[in-house]
């Protein structure tokens, strides 16, 4: 941890001392105000708690080494604050069949509080306030019903064409995958929503905005004295609320223009409504049912969301497939068969393809996006964090549990779906805070791969060989590769 978060909490040490003995020392009420066991945890100490049992490491694998010590439901304090991680299938199940209305209101960081952004982010509002409900129900209707997706098929195909040109360009020479796929993916959810390119694929303007986002949700993540000691948010010790405040005004400013180009295109009398997403937003505002402010940040939830989960899964699963060459080899073999002399992937030929959805699958099984966090109400206040990464991997769910395996994924439907209600398979949640872009996901995801698989053949860099590729986990804004992939794309005669 920080040098400066360290010289933080021992200048609070004299003023907080009183007050976390006083917390440490009274049970906490349950829900229903009756006194119950709390669960297993490690021993707190004083002031700190158990924030020297986090350091080093990736937090998920951090957690899942102490649950195997404490079980599968334990407890943690965080300075003056509780957490509870969840780290199994059953207990899963059981949290979000009997809590899941708890669940769904989540503790809110206090760098996502930043430019007001959590009072009206469909990410941070909790699932009982209308606000949300409102917010919820526009993202489902007029960004990822059926209907919506369908009229925007073509976008995201064309997208993806684009991404496989700019590949082209490139053949023969070693590529950053994850950079490249990131350019096209943040275009290809741009373009479906707001019929609006923000970057060239590739380009440094593209490096620049996902930075940008990265940043703001890395710093959420961040230890925060104002977290740990919540009396002292309002003197924001260390700034992050402040800092993160000016990358949401960067961000904003994009978004924004987005917006202003479309009020100005449809002054023109001459000029059509794209029938998009953003369309839909301006006429709710138009009505009086939704502000500007409203449209700039339900923008930022869904692209933010959005194209940060997909490109990331894509990049595992090209990594998995280099290191497996014959799972690879299988998958080619099925989509070739299957597309056979056609140019292009389309959405459809992706989703007929059963090994395709198998090894997207479990890619997203290995290396979810990050923990599930949401606020809880046993103990009363307190944060629940639901380890996805050990659910997943959780044996007594799955078989050979750490190995990439898809044939798991074949001829089941026992739980393996992408919404996750058997609790085995949460790539994207569960319960009230299932993440609304899945239906984009579920469909991009398997066509991108497909088409980056059957455009090219892919070789890694000279000199490293699948055994020696680097599949390592680095967790900043998502659960990323801790060496971002490099191979090579070689088009196929």
């Amino acid at each position: 941890m920080e040098h400066a978060l360290w010289l933080l909490w021992a200048a609070t040490l004299g003023v907080t001392s009183l007050l976390y003995h006083y917390l440490a020392n009274t049970r906490p009420r349950f829900a229903t105000g009756r006194r119950r066991q709390l669960p297993p945890g490690p021993s707190p100490l004083p002031l700190l708690g158990n924030l020297l049992d986090l350091r080093g490491g990736n937090l998920h694998h951090t957690l899942a080494r102490l649950a195997r010590t404490h079980g599968p439901v334990m407890r943690l304090r965080l300075a003056l604050t509780t957490a509870v991680v969840v780290s199994s299938r059953d207990a899963a199940r059981e949290a979000f069949t009997e809590h899941d209305r708890a669940l769904s209101a989540r503790a809110v960081p206090d760098m996502a509080c930043a430019a007001g952004f959590a009072d009206r982010s469909v990410i941070w509002l909790p699932s009982s306030d209308p606000r949300w409900k409102a917010m919820r129900g526009v993202v489902a209707a007029h960004a990822f019903s059926p209907r919506r997706l369908a009229a925007a098929r073509g976008a995201r195909e064309r997208k993806v064409r684009e991404l496989v040109s700019y590949l082209r360009d490139r053949a023969g020479q070693e590529v950053e995958v994850g950079r490249a796929v990131y350019g096209g993916v943040l275009n290809l959810v741009s373009g479906a929503l707001f019929s609006a390119d923000v970057v060239d694929v590739g380009a440094e303007s593209a490096q620049g905005l996902r930075e940008l986002v990265e940043e703001i949700i890395e710093a959420i993540a961040k230890p925060n004295v104002s977290d740990l000691f919540p009396f002292l948010r309002p003197l924001d010790l260390q700034g992050w609320r402040r800092w993160t405040a000016g990358r949401f005004h960067k961000v904003f400013r994009v978004l924004d223009d987005i917006v202003d180009r479309r009020l100005a295109d449809a002054s023109s009398s001459s000029a059509d409504m794209q029938g998009d997403f953003l369309d839909a937003l301006l006429e709710l505002v138009s009505t009086g049912k939704m502000t500007r402010d409203d449209v700039t940040t339900i923008m930022f939830d869904v692209f933010a969301a959005g194209s940060d989960t997909v490109a990331i899964t894509v990049e595992w699963a090209m990594a998995e497939l280099l290191r497996n060459p014959s799972i690879m080899a299988k998958l080619r073999a099925e989509i070739e068969g299957a597309i056979g002399s056609k140019e292009t992937v389309e959405e459809p030929d992706a989703a007929s393809l059963s090994y395709l959805q198998a090894v997207v699958k479990e890619a997203m099984r290995l290396h979810p996006d990050g923990v599930e966090i949401g606020g809880y109400a046993v103990p009363k206040g307190c944060t629940v964090i639901f380890n996805a990464w050990a659910i997943m991997r959780d044996p007594a769910a799955s078989e050979r549990p750490d190995e990439f395996v898809p044939e798991r994924f074949l001829g089941r439907e026992d739980g393996t779906g992408f919404r996750g209600k058997e609790l085995k398979f949460i790539p994207f949640g569960s319960g009230r805070r299932l993440c609304p872009s899945l239906p984009m996901a579920e469909r991009v995801v398997p066509l991108i791969s497909a088409s980056l698989l059957h455009a090219f053949e892919w070789r890694l860099p000279d000199g490293v060989s699948a055994e020696e590729l680097d599949v390592n986990e680095k967790f900043t804004t998502a659960n990323v590769l801790a060496v971002p992939l490099r191979a090579m794309p070689v088009v196929i005669t």
